[in-house]
């Protein structure tokens, strides 16, 4: 393991589940786990109305080969969902899995990830980085898998999956191929009587096939947030009107009210907007270093 982050994983905490409050959980579902290692720190309870409450916890979870689309939406639900004080839960995994738990640490929340493997071996490695930031922001990499454990990856991963359901109040599959492993995650979920909500998709697109089949056999469809906090959270619900964005020049307005009405491709922006390539690049870098938008990738942008 990389100097720079061992730090950051050299106590590993070990608990039952009935030892702490957000993993009590866990004593109520199938298989329940002996032993719980961690590193970082549980999420507590809140006081409301005089009383210790669980903070509402959310998974988002889905493909790890997802779409473009796949990632906004799921950047979208985990960051209004933590803006919100939801606790965001997810694998570590590549894809949608590591789209939710940074959305939730850029919104300042809460964030935990379960691995499928022991918890001395961070899986996948390239989200060391990412696991780091999790246990420095507050959050908890979570396994049921002593170090140096002897796992079986095919079953493990699958194994994982009822603790991440297990942990939330509400799944919220994003994107899922017809047999993605996603779907596992679903079942258990379905299981333990816990809420599960799927995100509609194009119904060409082989990575929203299990969506698609989920909203059929009875999942809740999500398209915002207040989709998930009306069943689960619905004094969260009030809110303030939208405001529309506003920029300091009319290039960046004129932008801004391209990507509010839909607008994702730069060069539709450009062709729409009637502003040059230079003068777009001048106001895209502007609006970013603002924090107004976020970059989704070969030139297509988002609102932040």
């Amino acid at each position: 393991m990389s100097t720079l982050f061992s730090h950051f994983f050299t106590k590993i905490n070990q608990i039952s589940p009935l030892e702490h409050e957000f993993t009590e959980v866990l004593d109520t579902i199938a298989l329940k786990p002996k032993t719980l290692y961690f590193y970082g720190k549980m999420p507590e309870n809140v006081v409301k109305n005089g009383k210790s409450v669980r903070q509402k916890t959310v998974a988002i979870v889905g493909s790890r080969h997802n779409t473009r689309y796949g990632e906004e939406v799921a950047y979208k639900l985990a960051y209004e969902l933590a803006k919100k004080g939801i606790i965001i839960v997810s694998g570590l995994a590549y894809g949608i899995d590591s789209v939710g738990h940074r959305a939730a640490l850029d919104a300042g929340g809460l964030t935990v990830a379960v691995l499928g493997t022991q918890i001395d071996y961070i899986y996948p490695r390239n989200h060391l980085s990412l696991a780091k930031d999790i246990i420095e922001k507050g959050g908890a990499i979570i396994s049921e898998y002593a170090p140096g454990a002897k796992i079986y990856p095919k079953v493990s991963f699958l194994e994982r999956n009822r603790l991440i359901s297990g942990l939330s109040d509400a799944v919220i599959v994003v994107e899922a191929a017809a047999r993605s492993g996603t779907l596992n995650t679903a079942a258990h979920a379905l299981n333990q009587g816990k809420e599960v909500f799927a995100v509609p998709g194009n119904i060409t697109s082989p990575y929203s096939v299990g969506c698609n089949k989920l909203i059929k056999q009875g999942a809740l469809p999500c398209t915002e947030t207040d989709d998930v906090l009306s069943v689960i959270a619905p004094e969260l619900l009030k809110k303030p009107k939208k405001s529309t964005i506003r920029g300091d020049t009319e290039e960046e307005n004129i932008i801004l009210a391209a990507l509010q009405s839909g607008l994702r491709d730069g060069e539709k922006i450009m062709q729409t907007a009637g502003i040059s390539a230079t003068t777009f690049n001048e106001t895209i870098t502007l609006l970013e270093i603002k924090g107004l938008i976020r970059p989704l990738g070969a030139n297509h942008w988002s609102l932040a």
